[in-house]
């Protein structure tokens, strides 16, 4: 089995490269869906964010209030660590009960983590990672905000302010092994997706390899 991390920043067009990875036959655990999950009503999760910030993020149905709980911890470093403290290790279990029945179904399963917050939650550091490949889906900062603002309505100013919340272009690059560069056209992300999965499938078929 081959376990990738794969990450991007946010208007890299990260989701549209895990959809062509899943087309080619990966096993794609995405980290945002498994995020609402442990949070879905009725869990222990949500229970232990409405002890934490009380009934204002919960909906008059009992859902998580997510606009509400985003203003109360987008800004404050110690609310969204709490928040974090929450909702990480529920994710990390299920990530790893999903992919250890990946496993169970093909001893040459390529898995690939759908992780936006890889290298801000440490999970790309020497002596914590746990990816054969770290796969970062890389874009320039000025795509990013043409993105940000055509696709996502947001201002130039609300699209650079939510692109320096994460961590920085330089810092994701240096925890690659695999660099995707997504600045171009679909015909192009197409050909750069299969390029990427020749080199999972060469990693699986012969071990390790030079970082590239």
């Amino acid at each position: 089995m081959l376990r990738v991390g794969l990450t991007g920043g946010i208007g890299s067009g990260k989701s549209a490269v895990s959809a062509r990875l899943a087309e080619r036959g990966a096993v794609v655990i995405d980290s945002d869906v498994l995020a609402r999950e442990v949070v879905a009503r009725g869990t222990e999760g949500l229970a232990e964010v409405v002890a934490a910030f009380g009934p204002r993020v919960l909906t008059a149905e009992g859902e998580l209030d997510r606009p509400v709980l985003g203003k109360l911890v987008f800004g404050d470093e110690t609310a969204r660590r709490s928040l974090e403290s929450i909702i990480h290790p529920r994710v990390r279990l299920r990530s790893a009960e999903l992919e250890e029945a990946a496993a169970a179904r093909s001893s040459t399963a390529i898995v690939v983590h759908d992780i936006p917050l890889l290298v801000e939650t440490g999970q790309a550091a020497a002596g914590h990672r746990r990816f054969d490949l770290v796969l970062v889906v890389d874009v320039p900062v000025e795509v990013q905000v043409e993105r940000l603002t055509t696709q996502r309505g947001m201002t130039a100013a609300e699209a650079e302010q939510r692109i320096a919340s994460q961590v920085s272009r330089a810092d994701r690059l240096a925890a690659a092994d695999v660099v995707l560069d997504n600045s171009g056209s679909l015909d192009d992300l197409d050909r750069r997706v299969a390029e990427v999965w020749a080199t999972f499938e060469q990693r699986l078929r012969h071990g390790p390899d030079t970082k590239r």
